[in-house]
């Protein structure tokens, strides 16, 4: 489908829940505890109960699953973390090995390594809207909905994963801060993701982008990739840099991914780099508020 400028207005949705310490807690950002920095939390999900799977991908080693907690409805993401290099021995010193077949010099087992290397990462999603279900419905086209932004604030004004911040500039007009995307486990390079949030609240998405902000989208880019390949080594080169249209959420951000990690959504449907950006702002100031920009929608509301 073809945007022509119009842009509509979601309703807000909570934060994703996380568990207090003493019982089965409800969902909503007022009832999360401290239990940030890697310790353990009370089991939120020992009370879910599923209704339905949205979605699941053997490729992507990923299950979406619609359900209640405490009769709050609920979205969790399952997703089996990736094997890591500095972790191979003990995967084959320690694990149990069960044959599943064996045919001339070909051998097939299931592996069940220790439990420390056999991780599930999970995401939460409490309260969780309609619009949240249809996000992670299986359909035949995609595109991510609009919500609140307000976590997006706690960020800049360091209300939230303030610890998590990997470079910040603080400049009103061309700073931002840099932190990864919760995709990214940190545990390996191969699908490193981190996400750029300019300090800027009055730029939505790439629509309102004009000649004004190139400033700001170089700085993005210098500052970005340089403090990337302070932080992980992982050069210039090597990196995807982009912007989502439509964006899942409304203020403005940009995406850096490493160029061997087949992230969502960085597809041509969706993705626009950061270099073709500011290109394309220098040759037109007003580029994205005249022209026609095509992405996809849901099956069922073309």
């Amino acid at each position: 489908m073809a945007d022509t400028g119009k842009r509509e207005v979601c309703e807000d949705v909570d934060e994703t829940c996380k568990p207090t310490a003493a019982k089965l807690p409800k969902c909503g950002a007022e009832n999360q505890p401290d239990c940030d920095g890697g310790g353990e939390c009370a089991n939120v999900l020992s009370g879910f109960k599923v209704k339905s799977v949205l979605r699941d991908s053997a490729r992507d080693k990923t299950i979406f699953i619609h359900g209640t907690v405490e009769d709050q409805e609920a979205v969790v993401i399952l997703e089996k973390t990736p094997m890591r290099q500095d972790n191979l021995a003990e995967i084959f010193q320690k694990s149990r090995l069960k044959l599943q077949m064996k045919n001339d010099i070909y051998s097939t087992y299931q592996l069940q390594p220790p439990a420390h290397l056999n991780e599930i990462k999970t995401t939460v999603i409490c309260p969780a809207t309609q619009k949240h279900v249809k996000k992670y419905l299986s359909q035949e086209m995609f595109l991510s909905q609009s919500f609140s932004v307000q976590w997006v604030y706690n960020i800049l004004e360091k209300k939230a994963e303030a610890d998590r911040i990997v470079f910040e500039d603080p400049d009103p007009d061309t700073g931002f801060v840099l932190l990864p995307d919760f995709k990214w486990d940190q545990k390996q390079l191969y699908d490193l993701y981190l996400i750029a949030i300019v300090h800027q609240r009055n730029i939505k998405s790439l629509r309102d982008l004009t000649s004004d902000h190139l400033p700001l989208l170089r700085n993005i880019s210098k500052k970005g990739k340089e403090s990337i390949q302070k932080q992980y080594g992982m050069p210039a080169c090597k990196l995807r840099v982009y912007l989502h249209y439509q964006p899942s959420y409304y203020h403005l951000h940009v995406h850096f991914t490493s160029l061997n990690y087949d992230a969502p959504g960085c597809g041509v449907e969706r993705a626009h780099l950061l270099t073709d950006v500011i290109m394309n702002l220098e040759a037109d100031p007003q580029y994205y508020q005249n022209r026609t920009i095509n992405y996809t929608l849901r099956a069922g509301r073309c």
